[in-house]
């Protein structure tokens, strides 16, 4: 399953960091930033819950990017 959530951040390099940390997070089989665009692309891995990974991915994110978010739905 593929989603795209809408996502504060405040630069290039910073959208690079969230999407380093969002690929660490079990569960995402890949996971793609565009600062351009404010969207962050994530296909999940079969079978997962994409809710709890979502909230996974936003503590991750949040771990190298404090005042980042992902608007998750």
């Amino acid at each position: 399953m593929k989603k795209t959530y809408d996502i504060d951040v405040d630069c290039a390099n910073c959208a690079q960091k969230m999407e380093d940390a969002a690929k660490t997070v079990e569960g995402v089989k890949n996971a793609i930033v565009s600062f351009m665009t404010l969207k962050m692309k994530v296909e999940f891995e079969e079978g997962v819950d994409h809710i709890s990974v979502m909230k996974n991915v936003l503590s991750a994110c949040k771990k190298v990017e404090s005042d980042c978010d992902i608007v998750l739905d």
